[in-house]
Formats: C-alpha cells, sequence, structure tokens
C-alpha cells in the first residue's frame, strides 16, 4: 500500500465564501509546517505545480508581468487560460488570474511554518466543489512539502474519490448552497 491508498481528508474547515451579488469569493486558510519560501516555491514552480495543482504551467508565476500558460489537468476538453502575473511579492503575495477567475494567494509567516490564503472567484454553483478540491490539492501539497508525496488529485479523478464526495456535501452545507450529484458515483473507502 501506498500513503495514497492511506490518505483520508480531514473534515471541511479553513473556508469561507464572501458574497458581492453575483460574484462569490471562496477564501480558503490552511496552516503548512513550512516556511513560507518553500511554500512560494510550490505556488510559482511548473516543476512543483505539477504535484499537487489542478493545473499545469508552462513557465514560472513567480514574477510580475510574466505570460504563463494554465492548462486544467483533467478537463474533459483542454482548457488553457494564457494569464499575466499581477502581483509576485515573493514569498507573501501572489495575484494571477485562471479560467476567467481571480486567484490571490497570501502567505505569512506563522510560528515556524505558513499561513497560506486563498481567494478564488469562483462561480456560485461551484463553490463548494471548488472547496473540496481545493482542501485535497492543500493536503497533497503539505505532504509534497513534507517529502511525503501523494501525488496529484485534481479534476474528474478527484471527484470519483469517496473522500471528496463527503467534502463537497460538507462545505454545501456549510455555505448553505445545493449540491448537484455529480460526479454520479464515488468510491468509498472500506
Amino acid at each position: 500500500m501506498t500513503d495514497r491508498d492511506h490518505y483520508t481528508p480531514g473534515p471541511a474547515s479553513g473556508a469561507q465564501i464572501r458574497k458581492d451579488g453575483e460574484r462569490w469569493t471562496l477564501v480558503l486558510v490552511r496552516e503548512l509546517r513550512h516556511p513560507p519560501e518553500k511554500v512560494w516555491q510550490a505556488l510559482t514552480d511548473p516543476v512543483h505545480l505539477r504535484e499537487w495543482a489542478p493545473f499545469d504551467a508552462d513557465g514560472s508565476l513567480g514574477t510580475a508581468g510574466t505570460s504563463v500558460k494554465l492548462t486544467t489537468v483533467g478537463a474533459p476538453t483542454p482548457h488553457v487560460t494564457e494569464t499575466e502575473v499581477r502581483r509576485a511579492d515573493a514569498p507573501n503575495i501572489l495575484e494571477y488570474g485562471w479560467g476567467g477567475n481571480d486567484m490571490r494567494w497570501e502567505l505569512e509567516d506563522f510560528g515556524g511554518g505558513t499561513r497560506l490564503t486563498l481567494w478564488h472567484n469562483i462561480d456560485r454553483r461551484f463553490i463548494s466543489m471548488g472547496a473540496a478540491g481545493w482542501h485535497i490539492c492543500f493536503d497533497v501539497l503539505e505532504r509534497l512539502l513534507g517529502g511525503t508525496p501523494i501525488g496529484r488529485m485534481v479534476g474528474p479523478a478527484a471527484m470519483k474519490f469517496g473522500g471528496w464526495q463527503r467534502l463537497h456535501a460538507e462545505y454545501a452545507k456549510q455555505f448553505g448552497v445545493e449540491t448537484p450529484n455529480w460526479p454520479p458515483q464515488a468510491t468509498q473507502k472500506p
């Protein structure tokens, strides 16, 4: 068995939504045991992103003004977003767009580790799905930075994972939104 076989995400936590009419922002906070410089590298370096993020980048996200193509992993049809890094203040703030939505990462030194906050504008119909997906991505990131990678779990493959289904339902309840029944079946762990 691999570490991935033993992986079960914890309960839905560290997430909130901010509403401004039809524009909703998912705000996720996670405390990581690694210094901001190490987390910054994982957020900006294409090699690291390929290990945990829901997209691949064709260049570094670490320099403001840089144009980068982000390719969503597991999309039914290729989905490529060309973005410009709007802000890159290493190792504290990173801003860019992905799929027509704004992304803002804030890294704060916290007890020898990092308090990582993500603001992600997302369609309200998909807010609980996004929270569940980022929750799993952050778990994968934590393990990658700790030297025990479990491999990227994103897109439709993650949605088939029973832990994602549970998180999706928990976040939907927390946010007071309905959960679409998609995907229809999940693999549950015994």
